[in-house]
């Protein structure tokens, strides 16, 4: 699949560079997209169409909680932080921090942007997560990871699992799913692929695939696989028409 992904790239990269106006286009589709996408995962209201009026008209939805309003521009704003990371070529905790205060800051006040000191239990799974008093030594352990596979891995393949490992370390209290999509596209965007867009119709099978990833990655990594030549494909049929 990473071949064909490859394929997909070559493609894209034979229409660079893209003028300015194309490149703006590009950043605010995607920005609504991955907000949409990413919020109703994790069971926020708002819609496609709500999220782009909230984001582009400043426009709140009437009879939705003001949290889901919050959840939609918190996202938002880290979305755009993330584009400030476009040359690094790559991420560090610091930046994960940031992301994760610009998300939740709104939503969770005094625990935005700080690793989480209470043990936490997720519904629906078996595996535990890191004990709190773990959590530094094991983001340390992540980013030196990070900066290893970055120049060892397929880009994608390092994305995909820069996403499982952050998950599995859980360091926040909440927004680990959002921050980990984020820091997942971040890295995709650093080295010149699509962000990944994973719908909410698929909720159920990203989210067993993540959990079967604990064990075995390989049927993780081939969801998302899937969905970044779902993207590559879409945008190619958007730049042709």
């Amino acid at each position: 699949m990473l071949n064909l992904i490859d394929s997909y790239q070559n493609e894209i990269d034979a229409r660079r560079p893209f003028g300015p106006e194309l490149l703006a286009q590009i950043k605010a589709y995607y920005k609504i997209s991955l907000t949409y996408t990413s919020t109703a995962i994790e069971g926020f209201s708002y819609t496609e169409s709500e999220t782009k009026v909230l984001l582009e008209d400043g426009l709140t939805v009437g009879g939705k909680p003001l949290r889901d309003a919050l959840a939609v521009t918190g996202h938002a704003k880290a979305y755009d932080y993330m584009f400030t990371l476009l040359h690094n070529r790559i991420i560090t905790n610091d930046n994960i921090l940031k992301m994760h205060a610009m998300l939740e800051g709104s939503l969770n006040s005094g625990k935005a942007g700080a690793y989480r000191d209470i043990m936490v239990f997720i519904t629906g799974s078996q595996h535990p997560v890191t004990h709190p008093e773990e959590i530094q030594s094991e983001m340390t352990r992540f980013e030196k990871w990070m900066h290893f596979a970055s120049n060892e891995m397929h880009p994608v393949e390092y994305a995909v699992l820069l996403h499982k490992r952050l998950v599995c370390i859980h360091p926040f209290e909440d927004g680990n799913g959002r921050i980990a999509r984020l820091a997942m596209n971040t890295a995709l965007i650093q080295h010149g692929f699509l962000p990944i867009i994973v719908p909410p119709v698929l909720r159920s099978a990203y989210i067993a695939s993540l959990q079967e990833a604990h064990t075995d990655d390989t049927s993780f990594k081939e969801f998302m696989y899937r969905q970044e030549i779902e993207s590559q494909r879409s945008f190619l049929r958007l730049i042709n028409e």
